[in-house]
């Protein structure tokens, strides 16, 4: 089946939707970039103090354009408003810590993080009950309402903060985003995803794209928890309408494995004192640039190539006739 044929109306559609949320993004970005926030460096990040000065908060850009993208050339329907809902909120909660003078407390980002995830679980989960499945190997596990509730709530939250802890290298969160929000949708194009959806990913790949050259190294502005955050929801949503939540770690393993490995590693040593990866530093991202020599530009090419290379084989492997 023709991917773009099956993600809009009509092919003027689609075609005005990427014209709108690229050029637009362009402008927008231009127009704009003085008015956002100024980062203050990061203390604990390596070269974090590099940042200090940079225009921060560049996500409230891209999602806005995706937003009106999505309004303006994706049918409506009221489970997609919802889903917009959510990923404003997403955006705004981070913008707003963005332009905080203090970071806000990682309680409470925590919180509002699963505030939106639970209502965003329970919206897929209204609107598609059959889609509450796991599978793998060939079998497939209907899950009972609350216990995918609970599962659903848990993988959108573990996608919004490990996509916001990978955001701290050049272009690296952007370009992996893309690259999966791409698999996603050729996966999705193969195996009857809905069509909304699909047109709604494509749109988001398009409006990340202008901050991207931007983003470059050596960058002009930073995407901020504005947008890493909005990312993670989204990705976390496309997910959810394959019908197999399970997808996320291999569709998504670069983006888990460089943002949670780190979560896991702190929390395990901040409440039950086991200390694991001592001799890792996290992100991993970090480690492989102070540790492993890697700059910037080899860090983004090596950890796309990498998610490349596993999403292609799940691709193979779930589609033998590809």
């Amino acid at each position: 089946m023709n991917l773009f044929a099956t993600l809009f109306s009509n092919p003027i559609m689609g075609i005005g939707g990427v014209l709108f949320c690229f050029v637009v993004g362009n402008l927008s970005l231009s127009l704009f970039k003085d008015k956002l926030p100024r980062d203050g460096g990061r203390n604990f990040a390596f070269n974090g103090k590099l940042t200090a000065g940079r225009p921060r908060g560049a996500g409230v850009i891209v999602i806005l354009v995706f937003l009106v993208g999505c309004l303006l050339f994706v049918p409506y329907r009221l489970e997609n408003l919802l889903y917009y809902l959510m990923v404003l909120c997403g955006m705004l909660s981070g913008y707003l810590d963005d332009c905080s003078t203090t970071p806000w407390n990682e309680y409470k980002k925590g919180a509002i993080d699963l505030a939106i995830c639970l209502a965003t679980a329970a919206t897929f989960l209204n609107f598609n009950p059959a889609l509450t499945t796991l599978s793998a190997f060939g079998f497939s596990f209907q899950l009972h309402p609350v216990l995918f509730l609970l599962l659903a709530t848990a993988g959108l939250w573990v996608s919004i903060n490990a996509t916001n802890c990978s955001d701290g290298v050049d272009g690296l969160c952007g370009t992996l985003t893309c690259v999966t929000l791409a698999f996603l949708a050729f996966w999705g194009s193969t195996n009857g995803m809905d069509a909304n959806i699909l047109a709604m990913t494509l749109l988001m790949v398009v409006s990340i794209l202008p901050y991207l050259w931007r983003n470059a190294e050596p960058c002009q502005m930073m995407m901020g928890d504005a947008g890493s955050r909005a990312f993670g929801l989204f990705i976390g949503i496309v997910i959810l309408k394959t019908g197999n939540v399970l997808l996320y770690f291999p569709l998504c393993i670069v983006l888990f494995l460089d943002g949670f490995l780190g979560i896991i590693k702190v929390s395990l040593a901040r409440f039950l004192k086991i200390r694991i990866m001592k001799n890792i530093r996290t992100p991993l991202h970090d480690h492989f640039r102070k540790n492993k020599g890697w700059s910037n530009g080899q860090t983004v090419m090596r950890f796309a190539i990498i998610q490349i290379v596993v999403s292609l084989l799940v691709l193979m492997a779930s589609n033998p006739s590809l």
